[in-house]
């Protein structure tokens, strides 16, 4: 059975005064799964245990994700947890303040038996 990508979600989420990747990963974690209403499971008979889910954060140390604490994020599925350079430090000069803005982009992929889908017109 080949697996497909079916759902693709993006959050964002930030720390404004703690300088802390892993506290603004798991808030654009958050915002992503908040924008789901997955049915389809329910619907097609599937299992949450069957599906993979990718998740990659965007911040500008992605060494210092703690990737356990976020794979514990996600509610469903085998969880893959990737940090990668992105995101955003914001500097405030004025009271010496950095604020970190990550990205996050959740990918669910679930295997399928293409024979037993047909596309209709």
């Amino acid at each position: 059975m080949k697996e497909e990508r079916l759902i693709l979600e993006m959050g964002m989420g930030n720390d404004l005064y703690g300088m802390d990747y892993t506290k603004a990963a798991k808030r654009a974690i958050q915002d992503a799964l908040h924008h789901s209403s997955i049915v389809l499971f329910k619907s097609l008979g599937l299992s949450h245990e069957d599906m993979r889910v990718v998740v990659t954060i965007g911040v500008q140390e992605p060494d210092k994700l703690d990737v356990e604490t976020l794979q514990a994020e996600l509610p469903r599925g085998r969880a893959e947890v990737t940090g990668v350079k992105g995101g955003l430090n914001v500097h405030d000069p004025d009271n010496d303040q950095t604020h970190v803005i990550a990205t996050a982009a959740i990918e669910a992929y679930l295997p399928i038996d293409q024979s037993k889908w047909k596309l209709s017109r």
